[in-house]
């Protein structure tokens, strides 16, 4: 794919994401969705809380309602909400304008299909072909042109649904929440207090700039130390994923989630065959606990589309990634950071344990990790320099440990993942492989 990645089509606000490619994106699937049906196809769209986030709603708006759609406008809400109202309001798609856990500069144009999963790659193909020129399509006139709707209820609506989905209560416990300034701002709070818990919040006051800034689930230093100076019982850190920080103060990552969530639904006879899905980027150590506690580890490409694809194939009920992108495919088709924070408060409360006991049988191993940003990430790859470099990492791990060396689907970066059984190992097969692309 030329523009999306991964994750959507992502960039630097108006350098390599453009209002004209937000405008065409709008036009195309307005007139896509509508002729296909032989009526107005109706639209759902939600962004983040990046100034340019305005920006791109209202060049997409504009494409939209100018090919003949409704564009209903769910306006600043996480990026799951829209999957689900997606669904829930049989919309023919929906669009998410965020760039997830980049800096504010960047955005990004989410699609997913009226399933609630992401867009299929041969209608972003389609879509493609008509940002570079090649296929056109008509302007709506007269009484066929679209409309835009305030689809606030829509928001409300998936705010009712996550507290529906926890049948427990939080009275008396005390949890501190990082909203990271971003689209959990204004939802997180309302979930947790309907469910009686003592919210401590912070980085909640979104200006437009301030989004995943020394904040949130990139950087949990903040949540950590609010942790163990209120005396809470547990953190969550949010982006477009969910990170938890235990009742000491210890970062619990999306690995040790995927553990904690596994054996307990695996307990209660709710994780479909006995089987967890992490990707191959997750811990080793993962794997190797989760088979000490009776469970089989299936592992799937990086990113949660490969991740839900693979627990669709296998009939898998849970999966997720190192980074906390979590997929309950028994309640939801994508990741939800809140949906995650929600269940592992579940299993905390039904254990009657705190979250550094529940993660203690999950041993890890010691990892290095570091994105090198390249000019060009195949040529990178393919590097006699870096491949001898990754050849004597491994050699020198021999087989004692492991490291992954791959491209990014969403930034011109290449990502080095080393893992040994002592963190000064780690760290040296990581680098050995850093400084050769550095070097390029």
């Amino acid at each position: 794919m030329k523009y999306f990645g991964t994750d959507g089509f992502r960039g630097e606000a108006n350098v390599g994401l453009t209002v004209e490619h937000a405008y065409k994106i709008g036009r195309f699937v307005g007139w896509y969705y509508g002729a296909n049906r032989e009526r107005k196809a109706r639209v759902i769209v939600g962004k983040d809380t990046r100034r340019s986030s305005y920006m791109f709603e209202a060049a997409l708006v504009s494409g939209l309602v100018a090919s003949g759609a409704d564009a209903y406008m769910l306006h600043v809400i996480p990026t799951p909400g829209v999957a689900h109202q997606t669904v829930e309001g049989c919309f023919d798609c929906g669009i998410m304008i965020s760039a997830s856990h980049n800096p504010f500069c960047d955005n990004g144009i989410k699609l997913v299909n009226s399933d609630g999963f992401k867009m299929d790659e041969d209608v972003l193909e389609l879509i493609e072909d008509y940002i570079d020129g090649k296929s056109e399509v008509p302007l709506a006139t007269g009484n066929h042109i679209g409309a835009t709707v305030d689809y606030m209820q829509g928001r409300n609506r998936y705010i009712a649904s996550l507290i529906a989905s926890a049948n427990f209560s939080l009275q008396g416990v005390k949890i501190g929440i990082d909203c990271a300034n971003g689209s959990a701002s204004s939802v997180a709070k309302p979930v947790f207090d309907a469910l009686g818990a003592d919210v401590r919040v912070i980085n909640a006051a979104p200006d437009g700039f301030n989004i995943n800034v020394d904040c949130g689930s990139t950087h949990m230093e903040r949540l950590q130390r609010h942790v163990v100076e209120q005396g809470l019982d547990v953190g969550f850190a949010y982006a477009d994923r969910c990170l938890a920080v235990d009742e000491r103060g210890r970062v619990v990552d999306g690995d040790q989630i995927l553990y904690v969530c596994g054996v307990y639904l695996n307990k209660h006879g709710r994780l479909l065959g006995g089987t967890v899905v992490p990707t191959i980027a997750s811990n080793f150590g993962l794997v190797k606990s989760l088979e000490l506690a009776g469970l089989s580890a299936v592992t799937s490409g990086v990113g949660d589309r490969h991740v839900y694809a693979k627990m669709r194939e296998g009939c898998y009920s849970l999966g997720g990634e190192q980074t906390g992108h979590t997929i309950f495919g028994d309640i939801e088709r994508t990741g939800d950071g809140i949906m995650t924070s929600l269940r592992v408060m579940e299993v905390i409360r039904a254990e009657r344990e705190t979250l550094s006991q529940l993660t203690a049988p999950c041993k890890l191993l010691p990892q290095a990790q570091v994105a090198v940003h390249v000019a060009d990430k195949d040529a990178a790859l393919e590097n006699m320099g870096v491949q001898n470099a990754i050849a004597e990492a491994e050699a020198a791990l021999a087989g004692e440990g492991r490291v992954l060396v791959r491209k990014s689907g969403t930034e011109s970066v290449i990502r080095v993942l080393a893992e040994a059984p002592d963190q000064a190992a780690a760290d040296a097969a990581m680098k050995r492989i850093a400084n050769a692309l550095e070097a390029l």
